[in-house]
């Protein structure tokens, strides 16, 4: 590997992290000058570094048909490479860095300094130990869970073993190879990790930023269900609900929205992730906004009309709740995603009483009283239909329509085509495009040619 290599592999690993000056508090400085992890705690503080472990992908967010709307204003208003994301440009960075693609990587190869070098560390007890290197398990799990769901098609059973996915990396090494795993390899190691990492978890971290036995079950269960493996979704789903199941109730704060919890206060939230680098303006697709009814609260609160957005007005509605909490959007796994990912599975499984009496159970928390009424469905296919559109509304502008999308695409029944118009040119979008599969920058396959492009 020459010389080149191993510069762009740290791009690819954030492997200059613990050599940088932000990382002083973390680590023991030995000797003087240079800084190496040896206590326990050193590898504990790497991982409460927010600033690398919160962050998840923002592409899927602006390539879904959860985002956009016709209006001049707000198509000016994106920057260069949103716009290639939302238009499935066959290049998103050009010769620039992918920043869901390094942050992720970042994330892994801190990961697996911690993995590899905590049970090794001073000053900790065993069971400590074992605590931390499962906390970096279940990150790496997710990282690895969002790259193969962006950068290489969708999970088919039928195909997934030769399918191209992503580098599987596991040890901190410069010199590791960077060839794509198969689609079936990178499911299966990020299954293992969490895994073996849930029997040295607690059910809840003393912060919903820190991995939990619940919040690995949850990962599983969203695993499960992009590889169509509805039985075990249904059980991983269960498995994090009988340890986290509250709900908010939406009707405490319609008059007094600034009481709403922010992330790390959330009872919904069972991992704390967000989508970074949102644009401060996330126009919502009229079909979406068609979606709510009547005392919607969701609507209501996290929702607000394009002329509200007053620094880039457009005509339409837009996602408001990153204004309100200060962050992006929550897109680690929640209790409300856990109980549709089982109303799903119920719904798939023929119980269509079991599915619709889970999204009462949600829904009832989400409308004004004199509004909210029961969802009816004479058919298992009906209530999976109403499933799938609560999904929508529920996890709008997490990006995780976008794998929906692309999983749903599979099934003849949801297979959508979309259109889009940017800058005065109409773009079109066909049910299992190899546009829904992100390009990898031109600049990682340029010095590790190891790394297959994706065709487009």
């Amino acid at each position: 590997m020459s010389i080149i290599n191993r510069l762009i592999y740290f791009v690819l690993g954030g492997a200059l992290l613990c050599w940088s000056a932000g990382c002083r508090d973390y680590v023991e400085v030995s000797p003087i000058g240079k800084r190496a992890l040896v206590n326990t705690g050193d590898y504990q503080q790497l991982l409460y570094n927010t600033t690398d472990f919160q962050p998840s992908a923002s592409f899927p967010a602006y390539a879904s048909d959860d985002y956009g709307v016709s209006d001049a204003n707000f198509e000016a208003n994106m920057n260069k490479v949103q716009g290639a994301v939302y238009s499935w440009a066959v290049s998103f960075v050009g010769e620039g860095d992918d920043p869901d693609w390094s942050r992720f990587y970042k994330q892994i190869y801190v990961c697996n300094q911690i993995i590899e070098g905590v049970p090794g560390s001073a000053g900790g007890t065993a069971a400590q130990k074992e605590r931390i290197r499962a906390e970096a398990l279940v990150h790496r799990a997710y990282a690895y869970l969002i790259l193969v769901n962006s950068y290489a098609k969708h999970y088919n059973k039928a195909t997934a073993a030769t399918d191209p996915g992503v580098p599987v990396l596991l040890k901190p090494d410069l010199y590791a190879s960077l060839n794509r795993a198969s689609v079936q390899a990178v499911y299966d190691q990020l299954k293992a990790d969490l895994e073996v990492a849930i029997p040295a978890l607690p059910d809840h971290a003393i912060i919903n930023m820190v991995p939990s036995a619940t919040a690995a079950y949850g990962l599983l269960a969203r695993a499960a269900l992009y590889m169509a493996d509805y039985p075990n979704a249904a059980r991983y789903a269960d498995s994090a609900l009988a340890r986290q199941s509250t709900l908010l109730d939406l009707r405490k704060y319609v008059d007094n929205v600034i009481a709403l919890p922010l992330l790390y206060q959330d009872p919904e939230v069972m991992l704390a992730k967000e989508v970074r680098a949102m644009g401060q303006v996330y126009a919502l697709h009229p079909a979406l906004v068609q979606l709510f009814t009547a005392g919607d609260l969701r609507y209501s609160i996290f929702t607000a009309d394009g002329s509200a957005y007053a620094w880039a007005p457009f005509t339409g509605r837009g996602f408001w709740r990153p204004m309100l909490t200060t962050t992006g959007a929550w897109t680690g796994p929640g209790v409300a995603e856990m109980m549709l990912i089982r109303a799903e599975c119920d719904a798939r499984d023929g119980k269509t009483a079991e599915a619709l009496a889970l999204l009462k159970a949600l829904r009832v928390n989400r409308f004004t009283a004199d509004a909210y009424t029961d969802l009816a469905a004479a058919t298992p296919e009906q209530a999976l239909r109403l499933v799938l559109e609560e999904r929508r509304r529920e996890l709008m502008g997490t990006g995780l329509r976008w794998f929906d999308q692309k999983r749903l695409n599979l099934e003849p029944a949801f297979a959508t085509t979309l259109t889009r118009t940017y800058l005065g040119k109409t773009y079109t979008l066909e049910p299992n495009s190899n546009r829904y599969v992100f390009p990898i920058a031109t600049t990682y396959i340029q010095f590790n040619p190891e790394i297959s492009q994706n065709p487009r």
